[in-house]
């Protein structure tokens, strides 16, 4: 980075908040009557002019003001913004829409990229946590008709897994009962691997079930594609930025294609749980990205469960609010995911 004074810290800084505001240009004049500079007009523009040389601002062609560049924003996030929190009312009001869905892992999701869309009044995403491998954690065994039973099984990190099995003779619920607490015990917190490795020591029956779980475990296990729950998506349509449908395909492609936001993930965030990055414009790495700009944050639990959250929108967007949301949403849930593998 270059070495920048304060007074161009300071004016970079309010250039980025009024462009962000307005969506329009910003001059010297603006910046010295909105925000009471002791300074002249003159001396303003030098320092835009600077600011500009170095990369930070440029300006439309047709205007004498100044937008940040992708370098400006980025100098902005890492160096100007500051550690910036949600106000403690929203906090408290978020924490307790997670609180009432404690219990029902399937609105976590969902309830995490409608609070990030509305706190942002951005497009939000968020990806159910995944194990790192397959746990088990639960089977039932339901008698249906003759022969017919229903096989439960619930793995580690709120897995379902079901379907409908014929054996060999029937059996009544208590006899199912007790070769599903057998197996229970049997095979608790264990991964497939270590089930396979303990079936010769099962009955034929329980074997011949636990073959199963082995089975729906390693199909698990190599299923990398997750769901992907959004929100506001419309809402961001409407900002200027992405009036041009050329400009807009980089957000759709984001929101829409799971493989090339897998590949996003992979590469911005990683494994780890807990910081939040930034990308903005793509970063040299995605050119269809030129107008988006994403806050990303992993949580769960490292080592057994991960899942993954953000906002999209376009760079000229709240970035402090958009860090301070992620992060406070992926700490709800890391401790969601945490309670969960605790039971």
């Amino acid at each position: 980075m270059d070495a920048l004074t304060f007074r161009q810290r300071t004016i970079l800084g309010l250039v980025v908040r009024e462009y962000v505001k307005n969506a329009s240009p910003v001059s010297s004049r603006a910046l010295v009557e909105h925000y009471g500079l002791r300074v002249s007009t003159a001396t303003v523009r030098n320092e835009l002019a600077q600011l500009e040389e170095l990369g930070y601002l440029t300006h439309p062609h047709t205007s004498a003001g100044r937008i940040p560049t992708h370098k400006g924003y980025r100098q902005f996030v890492e160096r100007l913004l500051g550690d910036v929190k949600l106000p403690l009312r929203e906090r408290r009001t978020i924490a307790h829409q997670f609180h009432q869905a404690r219990q029902d892992f399937e609105q976590w999701m969902p309830l995490a990229a409608s609070v990030l869309a509305h706190t942002t009044r951005g497009a939000a995403l968020a990806t159910a946590p995944r194990a790192v491998r397959s746990c088990y954690k639960h089977l039932q065994l339901i008698s249906t008709q003759g022969r017919m039973v229903l096989f439960v099984l619930v793995l580690c990190g709120g897995v379902v897994k079901q379907q409908m099995l014929t054996l060999a003779e029937p059996l009544n619920q208590e006899a199912l009962n007790e070769v599903s607490d057998r197996l229970n015990q049997h095979c608790n917190g264990l991964t497939a691997d270590k089930i396979q490795s303990r079936v010769c020591e099962l009955p034929p029956l329980e074997a011949g079930i636990a073959g199963l779980v082995v089975d729906i475990m390693h199909r698990t296990d190599t299923h990398t594609a997750g769901v992907v729950y959004r929100d506001g998506l419309s809402e961001v349509l409407q900002q200027p930025e992405f009036s041009e449908g050329e400009r807009a395909h980089g957000l759709m492609r984001v929101m829409e294609e799971r493989s090339f936001l897998e590949a996003i993930l992979a590469d911005v965030l990683g494994p780890e749980v807990g910081s939040v990055r930034v990308l903005i414009g793509g970063e040299g790495r995605w050119d269809e990205l030129q107008a988006c700009s994403l806050v990303l944050g992993r949580f769960g639990v490292s080592g057994f469960a991960t899942g993954a959250l953000g906002v999209v929108g376009p760079t000229r967007m709240l970035y402090g609010r958009a860090i301070s949301v992620v992060s406070f949403v992926a700490g709800l849930l890391s401790d969601l995911v945490y309670d969960m593998y605790a039971e």
